[in-house]
């Protein structure tokens, strides 16, 4: 489908800063998630979290912690 919009100035400019948002925000929070990672790995490696992480998969809608060889990943499950 192609076409023509027309919207004013200042709604551009509104629609240019919520890209730039949104960008910033993926980045945040694929930082975070990177973060976090890091922090359950550390936790493996000082306690048995295993039966937690266990735990929170089964009660997790749309994520799942996997853990292997001392590291931990979040991953996104298909389920929305």
């Amino acid at each position: 489908m192609k076409g023509t919009v027309t919207i004013s100035l200042n709604d551009f400019e509104k629609l240019k800063k919520s890209q730039e948002e949104a960008n910033q925000l993926k980045s945040k929070t694929a930082y975070t998630l990177k973060e976090m990672q890091v922090f359950l790995s550390f936790l493996c490696t000082r306690s048995n979290i295993e039966a937690h992480v266990e735990e929170f998969n089964r009660q997790a809608k749309s994520s799942k912690i996997v853990l292997s060889g001392g590291r931990a990943v979040i991953q996104k499950t298909d389920e929305d």
